[in-house]
């Protein structure tokens, strides 16, 4: 009761009611190690860090291998700075559970930022100490610019100059030791412009001078990132002056923002903030036709990384982010293509999240946009074959999905890919028939529509010639095209002499490759002379092997039973070999797979 009463209190903020029924708890039992380590962390919210470590030593005589424990007092070491000790707990952490390591990452990154913040600003004191005239200079400005009274343009122009004095470390220290970023709170004017909707020239100038400033301070440096982002409304700013219109602030601000995205430190502190508005923001910028375009592209590429962004654009995606994407596919020729790719990309990636890929899979707009952009796919410049291997990877992704669009979608959709498989570039014909793959299961007619255009002929061709993925895809597609057509079944037989193609597959180092290939065979059994076309090969040994066990996937087993079972029903002469082999026993097994097939 007592434990639960602390813990009330705590949850209140009442910290030092908490350790009072902490204390209280610990007097009738000493060696509970929840009501210490409760109590240590509420010594850390009042800064009673000596406390609070001798309450983790405590914790830990009661139970050695408290986490807990360890963490707290790694930050409380911290808070003294303690720093050898502090690094000390979290390894000691990591060592009882290695399922910790991003926790201690994140510890042990908090520890040596906060070392080299201590550091930096002890030699930034020595430098002013020492009477250095740039560090002089810099204090000097700070305060100029922070006197009441200042009109724009000289705040512009005491923001120039001390940007340009920024040349490394010691000067981003003493700019942040020194309130440099309450500059928008100090300066009225440079607050104003930063903030103003509709700015005037000589605004835009100020609001210029101080996205440079931020970015001779923050470049490469954690701690002055982190201070940026902290001061009120500049995170929120930063999607307004992206929006702005105006071309010398947008660059800047794209400038400004890259020097975050780059690093995964960087990345972190973007997404703690509201960037649900970021996506369409940035994707807009494809329409540019100057280095904006590749900047705001490099920053989405940077964050569709971070799982936390990528559930922020859900938020807008139907609403604001659809309309505009399939905007771009359709105009995919007038705007910034090296751009577009990369914003399809983008959005390939978004897919990873589930409820985006369903909202993207559902969209018809997206679909005929995708089909639109592939009508060219065999002409065009570099820039749009990139935007043609993009959009094969984002319906690769989408057809992960099933719904009624993408049934409808399944004719066009194969039949784009059929002509592609005649590209020069072998990455864009690997997608296609990887997209042929995923998209033919949707409907008979697309099986029928590709058929008609030669694709067991053109499958077989790339089998003998491909590599390992072009490999997986193709044999998919075979697997669906025998399956239900008789047509297919007899020219995959022509046109794979004795199965030599398939025989040399069901020896691929890839499962999933060597199942396909196991279930296709089985599939091709049927046709006439099929089965004796195969008397004299390696086909028994190798099925024998797969369906015996060889193969750690029962998808593979059993397709390769299946196969086993059906080559001795349509051609008794294997069996001899099969009896030869000892495998007379699993042949009897598979006959079960063989019926239900």
């Amino acid at each position: 009761a007592l434990k639960e009463e602390g813990n009330d209190a705590f949850r209140r903020g009442d910290f030092s009611l908490a350790i009072q029924r902490y204390s209280e708890g610990l007097e009738k039992i000493r060696d509970k190690q929840e009501l210490y380590t409760n109590r240590a962390q509420a010594y850390l919210k009042i800064q009673e860090y000596e406390k609070a470590i001798g309450d983790c030593e405590w914790a830990l005589k009661c139970n050695g291998k408290c986490i807990k424990a360890y963490y707290l007092m790694g930050k409380a070491h911290l808070a003294l700075r303690h720093y050898p000790e502090s690094r000390q707990c979290y390894e000691k952490m990591l060592q009882i559970d290695p399922q910790k390591e991003n926790l201690f990452k994140d510890c042990v990154n908090e520890v040596n930022l906060e070392e080299k913040r201590q550091q930096d600003e002890e030699r930034a004191v020595k430098e002013v100490q020492a009477g250095n005239v740039a560090a002089l200079a810099m204090k000097e400005l700070l305060q100029s610019i922070a006197a009441p009274g200042q009109d724009t343009l000289s705040s512009t122009g005491g923001i120039r100059l001390l940007a340009e004095l920024v040349k490394g470390c010691t000067e981003q220290t003493l700019f942040r030791t020194n309130n440099g970023f309450s500059i928008l709170r100090d300066n009225e004017a440079a607050g104003r412009a930063f903030c103003a909707e509709r700015k005037t020239p000589a605004e835009v100038e100020l609001c210029v001078s101080l996205l440079l400033l931020w970015q001779a301070v923050c470049a490469g440096n954690e701690e002055n990132q982190r201070l940026l982002l902290a001061q009120p409304g500049v995170s929120a700013q930063l999607a307004e002056l992206l929006s702005s219109g105006t071309v010398e602030i947008q660059r800047e601000t794209l400038a400004l923002i890259s020097l975050y995205s780059e690093r995964e430190s960087g990345r972190k502190l973007l997404v703690r903030q509201d960037l649900s508005r970021w996506l369409q923001i940035l994707m807009a910028f494809v329409k540019s036709t100057d280095g904006r375009a590749g900047s705001a592209m490099n920053i989405l590429s940077d964050l569709i990384g971070e799982e936390r962004f990528r559930t922020q654009c859900q938020a807008l995606l139907s609403t604001e982010v659809l309309p505009l994407f399939t905007q771009l596919l359709a105009c995919a020729r007038q705007v910034n293509q090296a751009a577009l790719a990369c914003a399809i990309g983008t959005m390939g990636s978004l897919c990873a999240e589930p409820g985006a890929r369903r909202q993207l899979a559902g969209s018809r707009e997206c679909w005929q946009g995708c089909l639109e952009l592939l009508d060219g796919g065999l002409e065009g410049s570099t820039e749009y074959q990139q935007c043609v291997f993009a959009v094969l990877g984002l319906l690769m992704n989408l057809l992960l999905e099933s719904n009624g669009i993408i049934q409808d979608s399944a004719v066009a959709t194969s039949g784009r890919c059929l002509a592609l498989l005649s590209h020069q570039d072998g990455r864009i014909v690997t997608r296609a028939i990887g997209v042929l793959s995923r998209v033919l299961p949707a409907s008979s007619s697309a099986v029928e529509e590709v058929l008609r255009g030669g694709v067991v002929r053109r499958m077989i061709k790339f089998l003998k010639a491909g590599g390992q993925l072009t490999a997986r895809f193709a044999i998919k597609t075979l697997c669906i095209c025998t399956r239900s057509s008789r047509k297919a079944q007899e020219e995959l037989v022509k046109a794979d002499k004795r199965f030599a193609v398939l025989l040399r597959l069901l020896q691929a180092r890839e499962e999933l490759t060597v199942g396909n290939a196991a279930l296709c065979l089985s599939q091709c059994l049927g046709v006439p002379g099929a089965a004796t076309a195969l008397l004299g090969s390696s086909v028994v040994l190798l099925l024998l092997a797969l369906a015996g066990g060889d193969s750690a996937s029962p998808s593979v087993r059993e397709n390769a039973a299946i196969a086993l079972g059906k080559l001795c029903a349509a051609e008794p002469r294997h069996i001899p070999q099969l009896r030869k082999l000892n495998g007379l026993a699993i042949l009897s097994s598979s006959m079960k797979y063989v019926q239900s097939s």
